[in-house]
């Protein structure tokens, strides 16, 4: 009825492919609604399905509805289905090879030494540390870390709990895997419960800006929606919490509210109306930080997070070798003799430490000098020199 406020008529194809139900679960509601007088039948498609428009009565009673919730997508699954997928489809019971996790870091320049620290980490399904140095890819590791379990999962567009409607799809989040067979007809011929999606294992990023309202449920008061917290969103899937110790909440009030469930995976959340239910917590968690662990938590919290991995410093060798890859990349041809006179007097001179971020930054600005002094696009050791001097100048 919401949905026939908002458009006037629709036919019944229509409306089921709103509500994500079946064609043979909405014909029979909206022929009790038309006996009700809420639906007037108002013709036929080509196609023989019937076409309803809202009669004055209905569009009262859409109204009312519609100023109780605005929502009107996908039919919500129940509490029950949800916790029963996540335990069916759950991060702890997935297996990383050495194999897949390589795979998974394809394109990054990482050691075997590290992969060997990483694998049995995320095979744990429970959580790690990194930390090391800013920019040598603690936060590009992290973003892997889920393609190496190399499958999807199917997630509900939303679920009802207690008479209040929570979104836990989030496209802004979530990548959904299109299905090349998806039928078009008025049956769905693979039997699949529309009101869920196939996405892949879902990675989701919290940086400094985490806040405390970003953890509990919340309700929007104009549209009456509830938005799930990012534990819920990366359930089955990974949880990044980037530049850890750096959020505006203080770190012992994150690690008091996560403490519990990161021992017993499971969480209480409190719905708008204050009571309180029982929900997954099933997710890989990842805490990206440039400090010491130890110096940011206590003991208690550092046993429940059983991996520390420290990402270190690219080798000169690595180092080398990102020059060559971000050369290609940036469509340079590559000159080795101006990354020697770079690394020789700018690194080794100086005693300043690699970071893998580094040849990147510094090529960009190679190509922004280029592009300035209307120069072919060319790796020059003048134009190292002047994007070091840029670069450098505060850091």
């Amino acid at each position: 009825m919401k949905y026939l406020y908002q458009v006037g008529m629709a036919s019944v194809r229509n409306i089921a492919g709103q509500m994500k139900l079946s064609f043979k679960v909405i014909e029979p509601i909206m022929r009790q609604l038309r006996t009700d007088k809420q639906v007037d039948l108002a013709g036929t498609t080509n196609t023989g399905d019937s076409e309803y428009v809202v009669t004055e009565s209905g569009r009262e009673r859409g109204k009312r509805y519609h100023d109780e919730c605005t929502y009107f997508g996908a039919t919500p699954v129940s509490l029950e289905d949800y916790v029963a997928s996540v335990s069916a489809q759950s991060i702890a019971g997935q297996v990383v090879t050495a194999d897949q996790l390589k795979q998974a870091f394809d394109g990054l320049i990482i050691n075997k030494e590290m992969l060997d620290k990483l694998g049995p980490a995320v095979n744990s399904g429970r959580g790690m540390f990194l930390f090391g140095q800013p920019g040598n890819g603690k936060t590009s590791i992290a973003e892997r870390v889920t393609d190496a379990f190399g499958s999807q999962i199917w997630m509900p567009r939303a679920i009802y709990i207690e008479g209040e409607i929570i979104r836990v799809y989030d496209p802004g989040v979530h990548e959904e895997v299109e299905d090349p067979q998806k039928s078009t007809g008025l049956l769905d011929a693979q039997m699949i419960d529309r009101r869920w999606v196939r996405i892949k294992r879902p990675t989701v990023i919290a940086g400094g800006e985490l806040t405390m309202a970003e953890l509990e449920i919340t309700k929007n008061e104009t549209s009456k929606i509830c938005e799930s917290p990012l534990q819920l969103k990366s359930n089955c899937g990974t949880l990044v919490i980037d530049d850890f110790g750096r959020q505006t909440m203080p770190v012992d009030v994150l690690l008091n509210r996560w403490i519990v469930p990161l021992e017993k995976r499971y969480d209480f959340m409190n719905l708008p109306s204050g009571k309180k239910i029982k929900v997954p917590f099933d997710q890989l968690i990842i805490f990206s930080t440039n400090l010491e662990p130890k110096d940011l938590v206590d003991g208690a919290f550092l046993r429940r997070i059983p991996y520390k991995i420290e990402v270190p410093d690219p080798s000169e060798e690595e180092f080398r070798e990102l020059c060559g890859i971000m050369s290609r990349v940036l469509k340079f041809e590559e000159r080795p003799e101006c990354v020697e006179h770079l690394i020789k007097n700018h690194y080794l001179a100086v005693n300043r430490p690699f970071r893998l971020c580094q040849p990147r930054d510094l090529i960009l600005q190679v190509r922004n000098y280029c592009n300035y002094h209307q120069k072919p696009l060319e790796i020059s050791n003048e134009a190292f020199d002047f994007a070091v001097a840029n670069y450098f100048s505060i850091m």
